[in-house]
């Protein structure tokens, strides 16, 4: 193939130019906040169930306690019933009144149990309900983290698109200026190699880093200007420049 050397030049001028949109998506892909945003993702997650979950063993030590305090009240009731028949004098048999007697200090000591399981349940649901404080709290804190991150990420990533933008516009301009078969060359080289032309500089491929032979230096001198030429050991298409060291 053949090109005019001012087309292979601008060949390094694109090749610049994909470096840079490839650095770009490089930063794009691996901005810190999205390690970031997929962390507090997974903690939100995470302390979000925590919430439902703390907030269920929450309600249902309320529904315990107000059965419990439903339970006490009940045996209060039928104590109170029991005393006043007690007081009123209304039971005279000696050993009814030994009965009622009886199941009135058994109320008591019933309400007495159960106003036990009251206090322990309400200390339970106390430190339920500090748990679902302190989650709810730790979830808000992270949901604002993640939030804030989100930002930083939206601002990051507008500025790189813009940049990318911008650098994709002046690749269009130069592509323009390359024959249509040198720069498919290029685009194919590209495609396999990430990068598809690279310079000759004092005797070496700044493609591949490999200080080429004196024998292929002189099939090089002695190759036509037009001549396009590609590196034995990369393949990538090797430019001429007053740097190659001819």
């Amino acid at each position: 193939m053949k090109a005019a050397p001012e087309a292979q030049k601008r060949l390094l001028d694109l090749a610049e130019l994909d470096s840079v949109i490839d650095r770009l998506a490089h930063r794009r892909r691996t901005l810190p906040e999205l390690a970031e945003i997929d962390e507090r993702s997974k903690l939100y997650a995470r302390l979000s169930t925590q919430v439902i979950e703390a907030e269920t063993e929450a309600g249902d030590l309320t529904r315990e306690q107000t059965k419990a305090e439903a339970d006490v009240d009940a045996v209060r009731t039928r104590a109170e019933r029991d005393q006043k028949r007690l007081d009123s004098g209304a039971v005279s048999s000696p050993r009814d009144l030994a009965g009622l007697q009886s199941e009135i200090a058994s109320l008591q000591k019933r309400q007495g149990d159960l106003e036990e399981i009251v206090l322990e349940i309400m200390e339970r649901k106390e430190a339920a309900d500090t748990k679902v404080t302190d989650l709810v709290r730790q979830r808000d804190e992270v949901a604002a983290e993640l939030s804030a991150a989100e930002g930083r990420r939206d601002t990051a990533l507008g500025e790189i698109d813009k940049e990318a933008a911008e650098v994709q516009g002046r690749r269009a301009a130069v592509s323009g200026e390359i024959p249509a078969d040198l720069l498919a060359l290029y685009e194919k080289l590209k495609d396999q190699y990430s990068v598809g032309a690279a310079m000759l500089r004092g005797g070496r491929c700044q493609g591949c880093k490999v200080a080429l032979s004196i024998a292929e230096m002189n099939n090089i001198k002695a190759a036509p200007h037009d001549e396009v030429l590609r590196c034995d050991e990369c393949r990538r298409i090797l430019v001429r420049t007053p740097e190659s060291g001819l």
